[in-house]
């Protein structure tokens, strides 16, 4: 495999973020209004205290991943933890490491921030995704719950 890079994202990334997020949202089987995608690729770039961030993965030049991450606070530490909301790589690289690199630039900008954790969530039905989690993360006994 070429070598891949793992950038911060930028302006002239929206269009390329835009399709690799709306392939990772089609995986959820979920669709959001044009007004969500543009305010949170805005608040990616804004590098606002409390706003998300993104890593772009790139192969020869080419999208091909993706990582939402923010740091907050902790009631149960005095620092920051780091909570990685969205992971995505297109299909065609998969268990190819690109997925393990985002989430290790992931755990560098969290190690830079002074994150004392760096946490996330994903389907019990994403098989492909926990096979590369069991491997770099620690499965917790914890169980999310929504408003009904």
């Amino acid at each position: 495999m070429s070598d891949f890079v793992i950038r911060p994202m930028v302006h002239d990334d929206e269009a390329n973020w835009r399709g690799l997020w709306r392939a990772y949202l089609a995986y959820y089987e979920t669709e959001l209004p044009d007004e969500v995608y543009t305010s949170t690729f805005s608040r990616i770039l804004s590098g606002a205290p409390g706003e998300y961030r993104g890593l772009l993965a790139e192969l020869d030049g080419r999208p091909v991943g993706l990582a939402h991450y923010l740091f907050h606070r902790t009631c149960w530490s005095l620092q920051d933890t780091c909570y990685l909301q969205d992971l995505f790589t297109d299909p065609d690289v998969r268990g190819k490491g690109v997925g393990q690199a985002l989430i290790e630039s992931v755990y560098a900008a969290a190690d830079a921030h002074g994150a004392g954790s760096v946490y996330w969530m994903t389907q019990d039905f994403n098989q492909t995704a926990r096979r590369l989690y069991d491997r770099i993360g620690v499965k917790t006994p914890f169980i999310e719950y929504n408003r009904a």
